[in-house]
């Protein structure tokens, strides 16, 4: 693993690190940004993760954080390539550096302006992971139909999720919980009791699931918080059909020549 710490790193980050892998992601980081900066709760790191942009990505991070100095910014570099890898450099930056929670959210998602507010909230209730509700993005110019659909399908791969035989077996301690990797968050010992984020790259496997299934085995403080709301990319969506796109999160069903959808 190759990580150069920029904007800040050496100083403890606050009680909430928020990690945000990003990807050649010039056109939409900015407006990720701006959701967090808008937050309610403003008590909060945010870790962002270049995982080898070649574009204007790091530049605008580095000039939003010079216009924003209120905010607790960091810029890493993470050269291993991998959704997987790059959360959990995220992640475990946070840990490393004394938050007492942990978040992520991707750099092409948008925040609801209680999002932070609401992961204390539920963190307050003795969670020790929480999933939040994930929405289509209103400006990508998915119709009410297509948003509608994409809802739930969101609900129908919860409930499959549950009985997947993959999903079973012995030690869990409670039910399958889907777990939006764009839109959790999770205490810092937790984290580092499960393992975190297996260290893979999108093609290989599901991070996300992987952590759920961890987290299970070690404790039933888990649970969806529908209050807990990011707005997320349907570019997937978009390029691949509603029907392609749900056969690659499950299992890799279908496998495009192209995953960076951008």
């Amino acid at each position: 693993m190759t990580l150069e710490r920029h904007l800040g790193s050496t100083a403890p980050t606050r009680p909430l690190s928020i990690a945000l892998p990003m990807l050649n992601e010039e056109k939409l980081v900015q407006q990720t940004l701006d959701s967090l900066a808008a937050q309610e709760h403003q008590d909060f790191t945010v870790v962002v993760v270049d995982n080898g942009s070649t574009d204007a990505s790091c530049l605008i991070v580095s000039e939003f954080a010079a216009a924003h100095p209120h905010m607790d910014i960091r810029l890493v570099h993470e050269a291993e390539k991998g959704t997987g890898t790059a959360a959990d450099t995220g992640m475990r930056f946070g840990v490393e550096h004394g938050a007492r929670w942990l978040a992520r959210t991707d750099a092409d998602c948008l925040a609801a302006p209680d999002w932070t507010a609401k992961i204390v909230r539920a963190f307050d209730d003795g969670l020790e992971l929480i999933a939040g509700q994930l929405v289509p993005r209103r400006d990508e110019g998915i119709s009410t139909r297509e948003r509608r659909m994409m809802l739930l399908a969101v609900e129908i791969a919860s409930f499959f999720g549950r009985i997947r035989p993959g999903n079973k077996g012995e030690g869990y301690l409670g039910p399958y919980q889907m777990l939006p990797g764009c839109n959790m968050a999770i205490t810092a010992d937790m984290y580092h009791r499960s393992g975190g984020f297996p260290r893979t790259s999108i093609e290989d496997l599901h991070e996300d699931r992987a952590l759920s299934n961890r987290v299970r085995k070690l404790t039933r403080n888990y649970a969806l918080r529908r209050d807990v709301v990011v707005y997320g990319s349907s570019r997937r969506v978009k390029a691949w059909g509603l029907k392609n796109t749900l056969a690659w999160y499950a299992d890799h069903r279908y496998r495009p020549e192209h995953v960076d959808i951008r």
